[in-house]
């Protein structure tokens, strides 16, 4: 699924940043850049094809980002796109749910940030597909892989090919069976848990997270994935034990 989304921004820099984070996330397709709220309403009225999110700041001169989100007339489960509120500011949040913003994105914000919050956007669409679509219509097969920021680019990796995740200062690193070196992405362990499912990974430490499906062996407060043992701490003992229950 491609989603169309707009920025809007009267902020040069920060509308540069948000047309090169939307150029490196696959799914977004950005269709139009603007530096007001009043060229943003005009430029929804001409479009051609539907939009579906809007990422939007909200301190602007003449017409606010929460002025142009109630224009749209975009009540819970209505029609229109999606908003994402992009600001330094966060006390608008209260502003914000009245509006039915799907988001915040606080002032400065990474890639990583960018990422979570559009992949959260794609899932809304396409709940919302799955929701208008006839009965009868088969659902879409759920995704086996996420994209990780390596350097300047981002890598399709499958969740079958995770071996396990390493967590570093400010970094990860995922060893993956089909390669000898693993990937390292400036992100978190907490990142990377809530975005691998839950029944093909667990984290085990507060350095490792292991894909279920590549452990061998399991030892004394141990596991074992290829050549690697790792170990299982405390803190993440209870539920890991569960999961060993079933091996019984």
């Amino acid at each position: 699924m491609t989603l169309n989304c707009i920025a809007v921004d009267d902020e040069p820099l920060a509308l540069k940043l948000l047309g090169n984070f939307t150029a490196q996330t696959p799914f977004l397709n950005l269709v139009g850049s603007y530096s007001s709220a009043t060229a943003a309403l005009r430029g929804l009225q001409q479009q051609t094809v539907p939009i579906d999110l809007l990422f939007l700041d909200i301190q602007m001169p003449d017409l606010n980002g929460l002025e142009l989100a109630r224009a749209l007339d975009r009540g819970p489960g209505g029609g229109g796109p999606r908003v994402v509120f992009t600001t330094a500011f966060n006390q608008y949040a209260l502003d914000g749910y009245k509006v039915d913003a799907l988001d915040y994105l606080l002032k400065p914000f990474t890639y990583d940030e960018f990422l979570r919050v559009a992949e959260k956007a794609k899932a809304y669409a396409e709940l919302n597909q799955g929701a208008t679509a006839a009965p009868t219509a088969p659902a879409p097969p759920p995704e086996d892989y996420l994209y990780l920021k390596v350097e300047y680019q981002l890598v399709r990796v499958p969740f079958n090919d995770i071996l396990y995740v390493e967590g570093l200062k400010d970094y990860v690193k995922v060893y993956r069976r089909s390669q000898p070196k693993p990937l390292l992405s400036l992100t978190s362990m907490k990142t990377m848990e809530e975005r691998l499912p839950s029944h093909l990974f667990m984290r085990i430490h507060r350095s490792y997270i292991v894909g279920l499906e590549h452990i061998t062996s399991i030892g004394r407060g141990t596991v074992q994935i290829s050549n690697e043992t790792l170990p299982v701490s405390d803190s993440y003992r209870d539920v890991f034990e569960q999961f060993i229950s079933r091996w019984k």
